[in-house]
């Protein structure tokens, strides 16, 4: 049985693809520090769900702490490392930019190390499309991103350089996977997505920053997990962006949210950010080519599925702060 460890295996994305590949019957070891960045209870929900799995061992770390990763590889044997675990978020990495390179960088340099150490040959990282500020659109992924525009994108940039050191020097094959505006059933609370299908259920205004008329390249969870599980064929060093390839305004989402919870969204315009980005779109051919991946949910279909989520789980999801 083919062994993984799935790093930051409560987040989102990491709770997704381990447990896809606990449905495709491999055997996952995730750690996650459950930190409370957003509501953990979130964090619990999807913890719970791959609990109930058994070919997955969970360990309660952070990727930070050499010494912990050290004891996991000691105990079990992997054929891949996903690194899923970060410190994700623009504009709090303006307000602790230490946290996300102590994780996002170092975390992924305590990785690296301990597969060079236990022979590990495939690493996957987490990346971003927030790198690709200023640049020309759809995003390719050969275009320089060399001016991130937020510590949260420029960590993100030095895990990737990272990484191909990693490569270059010690053979470790990589493939970093840059993420689009990833959403879905319990997704991140600190997100538009989640945030506003929670305000509208409430009968609260929704908070908008800017006029509503940026664009994000919306994808679906499952379409992300499963571009990450591919991702992990041998592919030397490779950059990829697994993104939805159609752009949709933040009013075009809201009111396909107004759409499935039947209600009215009341708008609060803010300011628009200066670490945000005006719009995001992926171009995808290497994703196609490379793994034969492209996304098969439709920002309508995405969003219906995820206010059905709310509605089924609205007993305790009504209570999650954000």
């Amino acid at each position: 049985m083919e062994s993984y460890l799935v790093t930051g295996c409560a987040g989102f994305i990491g709770w997704k693809v381990s447990q896809k590949l606990l449905q495709k019957g491999y055997k996952v070891i995730g750690i996650d520090n459950l930190n409370d960045y957003y509501p953990v209870e979130v964090k619990e929900y999807r913890l719970r769900d791959l609990l109930t799995y058994p070919n997955f061992k969970f360990y309660k770390g952070d990727i930070e702490n050499l010494n912990t990763l050290k004891e996991i590889f000691k105990e079990n044997t992997f054929d891949c490392v996903i690194n899923e675990a970060a410190r994700a978020g623009v504009r709090y990495s303006m307000e602790n930019p230490y946290v996300y390179f102590t994780t996002n960088l170092l975390g992924t340099l305590n990785l690296l190390e301990l597969c060079k150490e236990y022979g590990v040959k495939k690493f996957v990282v987490a990346s971003t499309s927030s790198l690709y500020a200023g640049q020309k659109m759809p995003f390719r992924e050969d275009l320089p991103v060399n001016t991130p525009i937020s510590p949260y994108a420029s960590s993100k940039k030095s895990a990737e350089v990272l990484c191909y050191t990693y490569h270059y020097l010690y053979g470790i094959d990589i493939s970093v996977v840059r993420y689009f505006t990833v959403y879905g059933p319990a997704g991140r609370p600190d997100m538009s997505v989640f945030r506003f299908i929670k305000w509208i259920l409430e009968d609260k205004p929704l908070e908008v920053f800017g006029d509503g008329s940026q664009s994000r390249d919306f994808t679906y969870i499952e379409d992300i997990a499963e571009g990450t599980i591919l991702a992990t064929k041998p592919l030397g060093y490779e950059i990829i962006n697994l993104g939805n390839n159609k752009p949709h305004s933040l009013l075009e989402m809201i009111s396909l949210i107004e759409k499935y919870t039947g209600k009215k969204a009341r708008l609060d315009l803010k300011e628009f950010h200066k670490a945000d980005m005006k719009a995001t779109w992926a171009d995808i051919t290497k994703a196609k080519n490379l793994l034969g991946w492209e996304p098969k949910v439709s920002l309508e279909e995405g969003i219906k599925r995820t206010v059905d989520w709310f509605f089924e789980n609205w007993e305790w999801v009504r209570k999650v702060k954000i």
